[in-house]
């Protein structure tokens, strides 16, 4: 079972596999003091489990042994499993992360590295461990409800390689978390993300790293394409609060933003306090036609400033690429199912979002080999149809990689809606133990 899964990945990537041989998987053990007695679920066993386990969908643990041909329950195969050390997951996430594909240097977008950056959230069995780290959605009444992971994620644009997944509790806003993927960015790079990052303190803190940033524009920014129109004065309503500066188009101005007077939660008053008292940005507005539905306008600032190498419609097809990560998302939550996670602790649910953000890298490599063998495009290489391989190659069935194709569908729009409707149920709205009382109290009373 180690040997096929070793075997499928090495067909993609040799320095991949390598750090998923027992032997690389021990010596990680070995360098983080992790101790353990040579048994059928050892260390290395015990983690190609988890890959199989999550590549079919986190299907039971008591399903595992058997897929993995070991000889075990699923009890033994959890208690295993919870032996580890989180840091060996970590560890295996970083090294796996940066031996995978880079985008090529004629892949980049004008000369720019470009990422996706979005929050997520996912849910946790009902704990009380679970419950205090993470928290459940207010309009759920205690005993009714499941806690709530928050988690911001940061996207390779060009590769869809999964590069940092932050989780924190369900109340936690993107931008008290967007820090942590800063160190990911080198100078040059350019980030993309929502209206949720568009703020003075995200543009400075990724000017001080010598990144770009594109975000759409908040919704309570006023935004004005007028050309020398007044600036705000202090205390005004109304009006934008920038100062115009130059005219690049109709819809394309530079401004310059003042650091607002209040400073954001998640920022400490010294880190604030080192932040410039100005930057200048870019503002520029462009409108989305598709047929049959109305036309929608999109205001976007930037930090692209030069109107001749960065020309509007280029950065407005670029903020285009942004549902890209919707999709990765998809792929995560719908396809390998981590809209639920099982673990019943802490340190265990991160244990799957480590070897869920191995595996999907995984499923990623596998469809970067894939548009290369097959001379197209990555986006069309089936996400679904590269994880079925993965998944049968690891049993032993490492067929030719040719995955399924997806045609070319551009402007495809589809309604958000479900067809299948679900079973007729009540929602819970007490606690199952009150909820049992009742039943058992009209059971006797007739």
């Amino acid at each position: 079972m180690a040997h096929s899964i070793v075997a499928a990945v090495e067909r993609i990537k040799a320095d991949v596999a390598h750090w998923l041989t027992p032997a690389s998987i021990h010596d990680l053990c070995r360098a983080l003091k992790h101790r353990w007695r040579e048994r059928v679920l050892n260390p290395a066993t015990t983690v190609h489990l988890f890959l199989l386990q999550i590549l079919h969908g986190n299907t039971a643990c008591n399903h595992v042994p058997r897929l993995g041909g070991v000889d075990c329950s699923g009890e033994a195969y959890c208690q295993a499993r919870g032996g580890l050390p989180l840091a060996l997951f970590e560890c295996l996430v970083l090294l796996i992360r940066d031996r995978l594909p880079q985008a090529a240097a004629d892949a980049l977008w004008r000369g720019h590295r470009t990422f996706l950056v979005d929050g997520s959230s996912t849910s946790t069995p009902d704990t009380p461990e679970l419950q205090e780290a993470f928290g459940q959605p207010g309009a759920q009444k205690p005993g009714c409800g499941f806690p709530v992971m928050h988690l911001l994620a940061l996207f390779d644009a060009t590769t869809g390689l999964l590069l940092s997944l932050v989780p924190a509790p369900l109340r936690t806003h993107d931008m008290s978390q967007v820090e942590a993927i800063h160190p990911e960015l080198r100078e040059g790079d350019v980030l993309v993300g929502d209206r949720g990052f568009c703020s003075f303190a995200h543009f400075a803190l990724l000017q001080a790293r010598n990144a770009l940033g594109v975000f759409r524009a908040h919704q309570r920014q006023i935004i004005d394409f007028q050309p020398h129109r007044r600036q705000a004065r202090k205390g005004e309503k109304g009006r934008p609060t920038s100062r115009w500066l130059r005219r690049l188009g109709r819809y394309d101005q530079l401004v310059e933003y003042v650091k607002p007077a209040q400073r954001p939660k998640w920022m400490t008053a010294e880190a604030y306090a080192a932040l410039p008292e100005t930057l200048r940005l870019r503002e520029l507005r462009y409108t989305i036609r598709i047929p049959g539905r109305r036309s929608r306008e999109v205001t976007l600032v930037t930090t692209l400033l030069d109107p001749i190498r960065y020309p509007a419609e280029a950065i407005a097809e670029l903020y285009g690429q942004r549902w890209q990560i919707e999709i990765n998302f998809r792929h995560l939550k719908q396809t390998l199912n981590m809209d639920v996670l099982r673990c019943q602790t802490l340190a265990g649910v991160q244990k799957e979002l480590a070897m869920y953000a191995l595996v999907y890298n995984l499923i990623r490599c596998v469809m970067l080999e894939a548009a290369r063998a097959q001379q197209v495009d990555v986006d069309r290489i089936s996400f679904v149809d590269a994880a079925r391989w993965l998944a049968e190659a690891c049993v032993g069935n490492a067929s030719v990689l040719k995955l399924r194709v997806n045609p070319h569908r551009p402007g495809r729009c589809e309604p958000r809606v479900v067809k299948r409707r679900p079973k007729e149920y009540g929602r819970m709205n007490q606690p199952r133990a009150v909820l049992r009382q009742k039943l058992m109290e009209q059971q006797d009373a007739a």
